[in-house]
Parts: C-alpha cells; structure tokens; sequence
C-alpha cells in the first residue's frame, strides 16, 4: 500500500455527493426527488415526510445511484427519534445500540439525557459494549460497569457484549482479516443502531460509524488485537502499533463482518457534536473541540454516512483541527476500504429534515 496520505481531492474523485445542487430554501417543502414540472405549481408535501431539501455539500456530480442520509442541524432528542424513523423499516425484534459510553467523566460523549429518550422508543433494546484492550476504566467487566455508573448509563440494561466470551464472525475477501472475534453478546441481537458520536481520533483520524461497530465490537483481550494487528502485549507506545492505511483497512474487515452478520437489520447514526480532535477513549485528557457542532445524519448505508460526516468536516470554516487530525493519520482511507469491500455507497443525497 503507497504510504503518502489520501489527498481529499483523490477521496472525492468519481464520488457523486448529491442530487441536488444547491441547498433549497426551508419554506419550498418538496418530498424528496420530488421534480417540479415547467407551469406547474409542486405538490405540497405530505405531513407525515418532514423532509424540505437536498443539499450539495461539495458541488460535485454523480452519476447512477444515491443512498439516502438524512441530516437535521439541530441536536436534541426529538430530532434523533425523527431521523431514526426514516431509516428503522428493518429494525425490529431484540436491538442493540451500539454506542460509545465513555472513559469515566469523559466531557464530549453524547448527552445522557437524548440517549435515553431514544433508547425509551426502542422496544426490546439495550445500549451495547465491549471491554477495551488498553488500560482503563473500562478495561474489565468489573471496572467497565463502574464507569457506566460514573457516566450514567443506568436508565436502560447496558451488555457488555465480552463478558461472558468471543464468537468469531467471518469476514469475507477481508484485506487481511479472515475471521475477527466479537463479543459474544453480539449473536443474541436481531437488529443493531449504531449510535455514533462522531469525532477525531488518535490512531484511526476520525471515529464514526465504522469504528463504533470495527473496535467497539470486536472483544478486548482478543478482537481488538486482530483490528489493530497486533499480537500478544501490545507495545507501551501506541505509535509502534500497525497505523494509517493498515489499520484502516483492519478496521473494514471488521466492520464489514458485523455489517454482514446483520444483513439489512442494522443503521447507522452520527452525531456531529463536541468534536475534539481526540476519541471518547481519552476521557478527561481529550482536546477541547474547536468545530461547532453540525447536526445528527441518519442511514441505512455505513459508506455514505461516515463519507457524508467527513464532507461536512471538510466543509466547515472552522475545521482546521479535525481535518488535520484525519489526514495525518490517513483517515479517508477508511472510506476508500469500505468502497473496495463494497460496504456502501460513496455517492449519497444529504436530505434536510425540518
């Protein structure tokens, strides 16, 4: 694999972002890919689709398809619970959020409050974990569920998925992974939401909804070496560790085995807020962000959803941080492998959701 970095240019090169080429004023209302004829006033949306626009983040275009993410500027529970039920058609029976809890006192790691209110329209759902391979507060059972207390997840049973062992899930034509080892909780779930705070991270550029489902599925002692190609006692520096395009493509190979364990019974959610350029796994020592928030996207495809948070990244005037964060570590590469694994699609329509 060529080291140099991935230009965003070069990312960007053949991927359709947007049907639309411009953002459409709130007040026009059009249900989306909703045209309107020449002489003829559009038909008022209907009620119940709160959606008012597309909107072309980078200006270029695409050809063939699109999959769908949904975007509200606004972040607070209701417009979480709306932007999930565009997208939980084939969400149903046992549910596991998969959501990143946070090393103790962690300052960035989603509001308590929001996650409850949607873990409360879920029937049958728990928020999901797994212990981590470093040094921490979460590093066993016993000292995971102290942080969980610590940060407050306490309204809802909380599973931590290694507790009581692994199950190998396959990966198919993986880069480098044939089989990665997932807590065992994993297999007693029919459906999974990836519930993502989306933000920087140390080694892999960026965290979003691959990462949440690659690292944070995969089980401590065992999964978590086979996605960050190490064996035995890692290195005490993590900077010996494999890193850039390696680690992106390890992160794949796992992701794409939860994605297939699940089939079309799993979503994803991200929620660009309080984006240090550091992971929730730094906790207290973590970065202040220096991006304003953005929003909450939702989407049934794991490719368009962490391309479309990286295109409102790089769009922002004020993202400097972040996007050198993710370069540096060669982040866009995770968007690229899950091309080539065929795990999404890079072309999407970012649809505004009132």
């Amino acid at each position: 694999m060529n080291d140099m970095p991935v230009s965003r240019r070069k990312m960007l090169q053949g991927s359709a972002l947007l049907a639309a080429a411009a953002i459409l004023a709130p007040g026009a209302a059009l249900a989306a890919g909703e045209a309107k004829a020449p002489g003829k006033a559009p038909a008022p949306a209907p009620a119940q689709a709160p959606v008012i626009g597309s909107r072309n983040v980078t200006g270029q275009p695409h050809k063939g398809s699109a999959a769908k993410v949904y975007f509200s500027p606004v972040i607070d529970a209701a417009s979480l619970i709306k932007l999930y039920n565009l997208v939980n058609e084939n969400i149903y029976g046992k549910v596991a959020i998969k959501l990143h809890t946070g090393e103790p006192n962690g300052p960035n790691i989603l509001p308590r409050d929001m996650v409850k209110a949607f873990q409360a329209q879920v029937p049958e759902s728990a928020i999901v974990e797994t212990n981590t391979l470093y040094e921490g507060g979460r590093h066993t059972t016993e000292k995971h569920r102290e942080t969980l207390k610590v940060n407050g997840w306490t309204f809802c049973p909380v599973d931590i998925m290694d507790e009581h062992g692994d199950v190998n899930l396959p990966v198919e034509d993986g880069f480098h992974l044939k089989e990665v080892a997932m807590g065992k909780g994993i297999t007693d779930y029919d459906s999974m939401i990836v519930l993502t705070h989306f933000k920087g991270h140390a080694m892999g550029g960026f965290g979003g909804s691959m990462k949440n489902i690659a690292i944070g599925c995969a089980s401590g002692q065992v999964g978590k070496r086979q996605v960050h190609g190490v064996e035995g006692t890692p290195p005490a520096d993590w900077g010996q560790w494999p890193a850039k395009e390696k680690l992106m493509e390890l992160m794949a190979d796992s992701a794409k085995a939860v994605a297939d364990h699940f089939g079309k019974h799993i979503v994803y959610i991200n929620v660009l807020r309080n984006m240090s350029v550091d992971c929730d796994c730094a906790g207290t020592s973590a970065h202040d962000p220096t991006i304003k928030d953005i929003g909450i996207l939702a989407s049934s495809d794991l490719l368009a959803i962490d391309q479309a948070a990286c295109d409102l990244v790089f769009a922002s005037a004020d993202g400097a941080d972040l996007r050198e964060r993710i370069q540096s570590r060669h982040g866009l590469r995770q968007l690229s492998a899950m091309a080539e694994h065929k795990m999404g699609n890079p072309q999407y329509e970012l649809i505004t959701v009132n």
